[in-house]
């Protein structure tokens, strides 16, 4: 048996643990440039107002019920991310983190579902007392299970925040009411060929033979179709990668001089480069991009698709090609207003296929690179950096709307003061 530990509106809630007199308010996060929204409570979710939808169109909403709007604090969220996976993993052997806010246990070392089920509702109490997180639990026999078993958790409060899929009744009655869009692994245009097909809800797809799945999703369809009935087929290495990593931004100020772009795309660069080292992946192709605001009457931008050789996740790499990239087409005195990198066909790191003419001293860069993660990993972020990345004040994010909170638990100068 398997559990998915679930943080309920986990960005709200990280802004919410010192901020509590936020508690039952509607509260809203903002994406990177507050363009759009990406964290709801459950009182903005009440009102209506749908995930993604850009801020602007919900200006009357927010001044009627008073929203609170955040824009996103990551260095909060993944501290906060860190203290809760840590808790969790002194209740199981195995632990394996999905996302910023989930994790699937192994719960196998436990006699019965009872005892897993108390040790979860335990574990709710421990992180919300210890953290602050409101967190539910889906416990059932293979992930897919897990994730229609959270939900559930999730958003039915006779549930106490653990819901168990531990039998054939169990499972027939969870999958009965989940429609086949919302199956973990069941993509837009599959559920859209599946219910032309009659096949509406879970239990509709479980029910079907696997032979017909197999015609109609092939393999990675059946392994969807086995997990719901109960037989656990997806491994860590199945779960999917991100098909696509970004890091762009919008400049308070536009960037005017060539040094000022390069340091701001070579910060993008490493930080999209560490996410695919996070996930144990590489990329084979990387898009530069640079534009004036697309309101200037002459418009110009610098865009690029780099193809690599060898598929990479090496920052030193990658920022050799984008700065080749930037010097070559440069248009001196033309004003920057975003930019830009995004990484793209992105692969498992442990299968990247060589070339017979690479010049590179691949072996040698992987170990600076993983010296340079190690120092920063234990002497903060970006404590050791590539001169490129040095910071510079007018190539900071733009916040106009949202107010981003500090970095309570990140930032020395950032720790709460406390008025007796």
């Amino acid at each position: 048996m398997l559990a998915l530990c679930d943080c309920n509106n986990f960005f709200v809630s990280c802004e919410r643990i010192f901020r509590p007199d936020l508690n039952n308010r509607p509260v809203v996060v903002l994406s990177g440039n507050d363009g759009c929204v990406v964290a709801r409570s459950n009182e903005v979710k009440r009102l209506g107002i749908k995930m993604g939808v850009p801020f602007y169109q919900i200006q009357k909403e927010v001044a009627q019920y008073k929203i609170t709007h955040f824009s996103s604090n990551f260095a909060l969220y993944g501290d906060i991310s860190g203290r809760i996976m840590r808790t969790l993993s002194r209740y199981t052997s195995e632990l394996q983190q999905y996302s910023i806010d989930e994790a699937f246990m192994d719960l196998s070392h436990l006699p019965d579902s009872a005892t897993m089920r108390s040790q979860c509702l335990q574990l709710c109490t421990d992180i919300l007392k210890g953290i602050g997180v409101p967190v539910s639990f889906g416990i059932a026999p293979s992930k897919t299970l897990c994730k229609i078993a959270a939900d559930y958790a999730k958003h039915y409060a006779g549930y106490h925040g653990v819901c168990t899929i531990d039998t054939e009744e169990k499972r027939i009655k969870a999958l009965s009411n989940i429609p086949i869009s919302d199956v973990w692994g069941i993509g837009r245009q599959s559920a859209a060929k599946l219910k032309g097909l009659g096949i509406n809800t879970a239990l509709d797809y479980a029910n079907r033979t696997e032979p017909y799945i197999h015609h109609i999703l092939h393999q990675p369809g059946v392994m969807t179709w086995r997990e719901l009935n109960g037989i656990a087929c997806i491994e860590n290495s199945d779960l999917p990668l991100k098909q696509s990593i970004t890091c762009s931004r919008t400049f308070a100020h536009p960037v005017t001089n060539r040094p000022q772009l390069e340091q701001a795309l070579s910060t993008f660069c490493d930080h999209v480069a560490h996410k695919l080292r996070s996930q144990h992946s590489v990329c084979r192709q990387m898009v530069v991009f640079a534009h004036t605001s697309r309101f200037n009457e002459d418009t110009r931008s610098i865009q690029q698709t780099l193809t690599f050789t060898v598929p990479t996740a090496n920052t030193r790499e990658l920022t050799d090609a984008l700065l080749r990239t930037v010097r070559v087409q440069w248009q001196e005195g033309t004003p920057f207003k975003r930019a830009g990198v995004i990484a793209l066909a992105i692969e498992p790191d442990s299968s990247v296929q060589q070339s017979l003419f690479d010049t590179r001293d691949r072996a040698r860069d992987n170990r600076l690179q993983h010296a340079i993660d190690t120092i920063n990993d234990r002497t903060g972020k970006h404590s050791l950096t590539y001169a490129h990345q040095l910071a510079d004040p007018n190539s900071t994010p733009l916040y106009e709307i949202g107010s981003k909170s500090p970095a309570y638990t990140t930032n020395i100068a950032d720790i709460i003061t406390l008025k007796c």
